[in-house]
C-alpha cells in the first residue's frame, strides 16, 4: 500500500463521492457513475484514474467479482473527518425527540431505555447506552416501607437511577424498629451508595436487634447497587434492524456481532474503550479490533450532568452507514440527555 497523503481536491471528491454512492446502493461504484454525480467535469477515464489511485493509497478497494470499487475503512475515516459538524436534524426527527423528551419520567435509566430505542427508530441501526454507575453517584433518597409480611427498600440517586427491592421481613422486626430505621436513613442521605452502606453498616453495630437488622437490609440492597457487572450495563435496543443490512456484512460477522451484543460484560468493554470524552466520536472498522471483527462502525456521544460525563449514548451499524444523519441524531439525543441528567440533579 502506498503511503498516504493529503488528498488533492479532485481525488477527495471522488473518494467522498464513492462513499455517499456506496451507502445509497450498496453496489460497488464505478467511474461512470461517478462522473455523473461528481460534477468535476472531467471524463470517465480520468476518474478511473483518480480511483485507481485511491486504491492504491487504501481509500478504496476492489471486489474480485466487480469493476467497481468499495471504501475501505480509511475511505470511511477520510469522509467522516471532513463531514461539517452535524446538522439540524430532519422536523420529523426533531418532533419525534422532543415528544419523547416531554415526557416525566423521573428514573433516568428509564429515558435510557426509551432513547435507546429511540435512536434505533431514527437511524435504523441498533441503539445502545451505558447508564450512570451508582459507585459515584449521590443518594437523594433512601427508605425502608413497612408492608406488612414484606420490607421495600427504595433507594433514589441524584441522576435519577433507582434501585428498589422488597424483602421477606423477619418475625422479630416489629413496625417500631422500622419506624427508628427509617428515621436513621436521614443520616446518609447526600452521601455516595458506597459511602452510605459503609455508614449504614457502622449504625447498625450500635443499634438493638430490630432496628439492627432493617438497616443490614438497607446496607444490603445498597452493596447489591454496585457490586461487580450490576454496577455498570449496557442497554441494547433494535438489534433486528442490523438484520435488515445483511447485504453490508458477511455472515460471519454479523454473527459475531450478535453473539457480542449477548454478552454484556464484553459490550461494556468495548463501549467504555470508544467512548468519547466530549462531543461525537465515530470508530470506524478496523479502528478498534471489535469493530473490525464486526466489520462495523460505532457513533458515541457521551451525556453530562453540569461538568460530570455520566454516560455514554450511541449506535452500532455497517461501515456503510450514512455517519452524518447518525451523528446528527446521537448528538441530539445525547444532549437532551444531559438536560434531563441537569435537572434530576
Amino acid at each position: 500500500m502506498a503511503d498516504r497523503s493529503e488528498l488533492s481536491q479532485r481525488k477527495a471528491t471522488v473518494l467522498h463521492a464513492v462513499v455517499e454512492t456506496y451507502v445509497a446502493t450498496g453496489e460497488p461504484v464505478g467511474s461512470e457513475s461517478i462522473a455523473e454525480r461528481a460534477g468535476l467535469g472531467v471524463s470517465s477515464a480520468t476518474i478511473r484514474n483518480e480511483m485507481a489511485a485511491l486504491e492504491e493509497l487504501g481509500y478504496l478497494s476492489h471486489p474480485h467479482t466487480s469493476a467497481g470499487r468499495i471504501p475501505t475503512d480509511a475511505g470511511y475515516r477520510h469522509y467522516v473527518d471532513a463531514l461539517p459538524a452535524p446538522t439540524r436534524l430532519r422536523e420529523a426527527q426533531r418532533r419525534e425527540i422532543a415528544a419523547h423528551f416531554a415526557e416525566v419520567i423521573l428514573d433516568l435509566e428509564e429515558v435510557l431505555k426509551g432513547s435507546v430505542q429511540l435512536l434505533s427508530r431514527l437511524t435504523q441501526y441498533a441503539g445502545l447506552a451505558v447508564p450512570p454507575g451508582p459507585s459515584d453517584e449521590h443518594l437523594v433518597r433512601l427508605e425502608v416501607i413497612d408492608m406488612g409480611p414484606t420490607l421495600l427498600v427504595l433507594a433514589v440517586g441524584q441522576h435519577g437511577r433507582v434501585d428498589k427491592q422488597i424483602v421477606d421481613r423477619p418475625e422479630h422486626i416489629d413496625a417500631h424498629a422500622v419506624e427508628d430505621a427509617s428515621r436513621k436513613l436521614d443520616a446518609v442521605r447526600g452521601t455516595t451508595y458506597v459511602e452510605a452502606q459503609a455508614g449504614l453498616l457502622q449504625m447498625a453495630a450500635t443499634e438493638p436487634a430490630g432496628t439492627h437488622d432493617v438497616l443490614l437490609v438497607a446496607a444490603d440492597v445498597l452493596r447489591m447497587a454496585t457490586d461487580g457487572e450490576r454496577a455498570t450495563h449496557v442497554l441494547i435496543g433494535g438489534v433486528a434492524n442490523l438484520t435488515d443490512e445483511t447485504q453490508a456484512w458477511r455472515r460471519d460477522t454479523l454473527r459475531r456481532l450478535f453473539e457480542t451484543l449477548e454478552r454484556e460484560h464484553d459490550m461494556l468493554q468495548v463501549l467504555q474503550e470508544v467512548a468519547p470524552s466530549t462531543d461525537v466520536r465515530v470508530t470506524i472498522g478496523d479502528e478498534h479490533p471489535s469493530t473490525g471483527e464486526w466489520g462495523a462502525s460505532i457513533v458515541t456521544a457521551p451525556f453530562t450532568a453540569g461538568d460530570a460525563t455520566i454516560g455514554t449514548i450511541g449506535i452500532v451499524g455497517p461501515t456503510r452507514m450514512n455517519y452524518l444523519s447518525a451523528m446528527t441524531a446521537v448528538k441530539a439525543v445525547a444532549e437532551r440527555l444531559s438536560d434531563v441528567a441537569e435537572q434530576e440533579q
